[in-house]
C-alpha cells in the first residue's frame, strides 16, 4: 500500500516536473528536472498515470502514463506528467499560465493480470467496479481505462468492458471475442483538491 505521504509527494512531484519544464510561476523553462522525491518507492519500477483536470469543473485536460513497470516511479511520474501536459493527442499543449487552473492526479498501478474466465458471464464476474482498471488488446490495437473511470461514469462491469473496447477503437462488444485479451489492474489514486492545494487519497 502506498503511504499517504508518498502519495502527496507523487502529486507534488508531478506538478513540479511540469512547472519546471513549462516555466510556470515565473520560472524559466528547464528540461533538466530536479531530483525526484527520496524513498524506496520512487526508485521502484511501477506503472503510473498522471491526469490533469480543469478546476473546478473536473473536465479532463490530459492523461498519459505507463501501464507496466518499465521505469522507476520517480522517473515515470515526471515523464507521464509532462506527456499528459504536452503530448495527449486529444488536447492542445498546456501552457504555463494554465497550470494555476489545473489539478494534478497520480494513479500508481499494480501489475496487470488476466481477467479470469472464458465466457462473457465469467469475464464480467471477474471485474470489480471501483477496484479494477482494464486493458483490452486485440486486432492490432489496445485501450486502457483507469479504475476511477467506471465509478465516475456510473458504469457496470459490462459497460466498463464496452467502454474500454471503444477506447481501443474496437466495437463495444469486442471483449466477447476470444481474439481479445483482457487484463485488470488496481491503482492507488492521489489528487489535489484544488490547484496547488492539499493532496488527498481518492476513494474509488
Amino acid at each position: 500500500m502506498v503511504a499517504d505521504e508518498d502519495g502527496t509527494a507523487s502529486v507534488q512531484w508531478a506538478r513540479r516536473s511540469v512547472t519546471a519544464a513549462l516555466g510556470g510561476r515565473g520560472a524559466p523553462a528547464d528540461r533538466s528536472l530536479p531530483s525526484p522525491p527520496a524513498g524506496a518507492l520512487f526508485a521502484e519500477p511501477r506503472g503510473v498515470f498522471v491526469t490533469l483536470k480543469h478546476h473546478p469543473s473536473g473536465e479532463l485536460r490530459g492523461c498519459i502514463g505507463y501501464p507496466l513497470p518499465h521505469f522507476p516511479l520517480g522517473r515515470a511520474i515526471a515523464q507521464a506528467a509532462l506527456a499528459a501536459a504536452t503530448e495527449d493527442p486529444r488536447f492542445p499543449r498546456v501552457r504555463s499560465p494554465e497550470l494555476s487552473q489545473l489539478t494534478f492526479e497520480v494513479s500508481i498501478l499494480s501489475v496487470p493480470v488476466p481477467v479470469p474466465g472464458r465466457t462473457p458471464a465469467e469475464i464480467v464476474a471477474g471485474i470489480t467496479v471501483g477496484r479494477d482498471g482494464l486493458i483490452v488488446e486485440g486486432y492490432g490495437t489496445s485501450g486502457l481505462l483507469l479504475p476511477q473511470v467506471a465509478p465516475e461514469q456510473g458504469w457496470s462491469a459490462e459497460q466498463f468492458l464496452d467502454g474500454t473496447c471503444e477506447k481501443a477503437g474496437l466495437p463495444a462488444d469486442a471483449w466477447r471475442s476470444p481474439g481479445v485479451r483482457i487484463r485488470r489492474f488496481g491503482a492507488e489514486v492521489f489528487a489535489e483538491r484544488s490547484p496547488h492545494g492539499p493532496v488527498e487519497r481518492v476513494r474509488l
